[in-house]
């Protein structure tokens, strides 16, 4: 089975503008006919999907690349897949601490703004830098 893009696309639930980044920065190598036209397997949709799931859980393009190429190896070790998953786990709860930072840091700017009609506003003071948080 082959298709095209716009099947491709609609099989895989990524883009086509994204498919042909991917194809671009290397991650995916579909078949070019003589006419130049891209055709794509299930082998290629295979790795769109593992793509996309990769990139919905927030992993970086590199670190899905390194997971593409350990999925590919089906005599890797699941050590360092874990290893990677672990890694990630943790850049995203340090993530999601500094957002928590962030999201206390306004709401004490919200909390002292009057939110009325006069000019003066904590929150934007903030933002300049003229009150700390």
């Amino acid at each position: 089975m082959s298709c095209t893009i716009g099947e491709a696309s609609k099989a895989s639930g990524v883009s086509e503008k994204m498919i042909r980044h991917y194809e671009a920065i290397g991650l995916l190598r579909p078949l070019r006919e003589a006419n130049g036209y891209r055709r794509y397997g299930e082998a290629d949709i295979a790795v769109l999907r593992f793509i996309r799931h990769a990139r919905d859980l927030a992993f970086p393009l590199e670190e899905v690349r390194r997971l593409l190429t350990l999925w590919q190896d089906r005599g890797r070790a699941s050590a360092e897949v874990r290893a990677i998953a672990l890694a990630h786990v943790a850049a995203l709860e340090e993530k999601a601490q500094s957002l928590q930072r962030m999201a206390e840091s306004l709401r004490h700017l919200a909390a002292h703004c009057h939110g009325d009609a006069r000019p003066d506003c904590p929150i934007l003071d903030g933002l300049e830098g003229k009150t700390s948080c």
